[in-house]
């Protein structure tokens, strides 16, 4: 019903104009921000994705190029400005970095990056605990032995999670079955040195590091050295593998995940000895060269 009084029409009437005055310009002010924000989406795509196309090609370099390149766009990373992107790109470059022998100097550059990013823009915890790029900060701080300032209560839980982790794998113990039908049991390995690892058929890390473990364990073999390569794998899968590589140590079947689970496998490969008292002696969170295995080794007093 309209108003009988002419100025409240009028008064009406100029405040309907008002609201249609500010409804436009409000849509105005959001078609300028949408471009905006996409005109700086599109700025940070310009810088990121040439980064992401070179990350991806670290595997086919060259072990000092790849140094190089790793170093390189760790400060790429560390440059630029704060996105949505930036810390799964430093966490990428990190997960990269820890495959073989890239120098200390390197793993520093990478773990810097990481740290500072999640300083810039801290990311969510998940339902089971801190955000995967926490955890990948505190494995390069406890097991490459970089040094990093962040002051962030998933960090903490990240670390104390690998503690707890470690302490777990001390106690651990499995049967398994290797390609012949023998069975193995860790804890009665007492004794020996005991190399525990974990691989599969479809891992490139995973078949780049093989031979190095062949090698080292017919070198240390009559020195006590056991080698057994756990797989999640079937054996009509693994078999073939295992004879093109000319693999002569115990290849163990955890078809269940078992054994996976006890030692808490996020990732493969990964290695663990067990020295002749049956403790853990050395880890390794990634692939290793020959060079990086024999120190591991060193520390069970296999020299």
């Amino acid at each position: 019903m309209s108003p009988r009084n002419p100025r409240e029409r009028n008064r009406r009437r100029v405040a309907v104009l008002v609201l249609i005055a500010l409804c436009a310009t409000f849509l105005a002010y959001s078609i300028v921000a949408k471009r905006r924000a996409q005109a700086a989406l599109s700025a940070n795509n310009d810088i990121e994705a040439p980064i992401a196309a070179q990350m991806r090609t670290l595997r086919s370099l060259a072990p000092d190029v790849r140094a190089r390149t790793t170093q390189l766009l760790a400060l790429q990373i560390r440059q630029l400005p704060v996105s949505m992107n930036k810390v799964p790109l430093a966490n990428s470059l990190a997960s990269f970095s820890t495959e073989g022998d890239l120098g200390q100097h390197t793993l520093q550059q990478v773990a810097t990056t990481l740290a500072e990013s999640l300083l810039q823009q801290p990311q969510p915890a998940t339902f089971s605990g801190p955000n995967p790029a926490y955890i990948e900060l505190a494995q390069l701080v406890r097991f490459e032995h970089v040094h990093v300032t962040l002051d962030d209560p998933q960090f903490s839980a990240a670390t104390a999670r690998l503690v707890a982790d470690d302490a777990s794998r001390e106690k651990v113990d499995f049967t398994l079955t290797d390609l012949q039908g023998t069975k193995w049991t860790l804890s009665e390995l007492h004794g020996k040195v005991t190399l525990v690892n974990f691989w599969a058929t479809w891992c490139q890390p995973c078949r780049r590091e093989m031979p190095d473990l062949e090698a080292l364990y017919q070198r240390f073999k009559n020195q006590g050295l056991v080698v057994l390569a756990i797989s999640d794998e079937d054996a009509a899968t693994v078999k073939p593998f295992v004879a093109n590589f000319k693999i002569t140590f115990p290849v163990l079947f955890d078809s269940g995940d078992k054994v996976n689970e006890l030692f808490k496998i996020s990732g493969i490969p990964k290695t663990f000895i067990y020295g002749r008292d049956g403790k853990l002696v050395a880890q390794a969170i990634d692939m290793r060269t020959s060079g990086q295995f024999q120190a591991m080794l060193a520390q069970a007093g296999l020299h």
